[in-house]
């Protein structure tokens, strides 16, 4: 194998390592946003409640009666949360994204010109 063919090879090996790296940042995205709109479903809903309403958590198979304010402030930190998660993983998508572009281009430069 020549030096070419090894550096190409390199280069494109990174570069599929990269795309792997980046398809499960976005898959952990999407999740997040799952979880985020699912939460600020429960959030509208809780906005709907009267005082005389009773509000359960699920704790494994059971359901234990929870306080409404303890509930708002659980799905609202929840909320925060998750938020901060996705600006998180956003920028670690950015990142390998600029690395992949990177990559991208020296698999293009080690390309022989016909």
């Amino acid at each position: 194998m020549t030096a070419l063919q090894a550096k190409l090879q390199a280069a494109s090996s990174e570069y599929s390592k990269l795309q792997l790296e980046m398809s499960t940042i976005v898959e952990a995205r999407q999740r997040l946003d799952a979880q985020h709109s699912e939460n600020e479903l429960v959030n509208a809903e809780f906005t709907k409640l009267t005082s005389e309403n009773t509000v359960y958590k699920q704790i494994g198979p059971v359901l234990v009666k929870q306080e409404q304010d303890d509930a708002k402030k659980d799905v609202k930190s929840r909320l925060e949360f998750i938020a901060s998660e996705i600006k998180r993983v956003e920028a670690q998508l950015q990142d390998v994204q600029a690395r992949s572009d990177k990559k991208k281009q020296e698999v293009r430069r080690v390309l022989p010109v016909p």
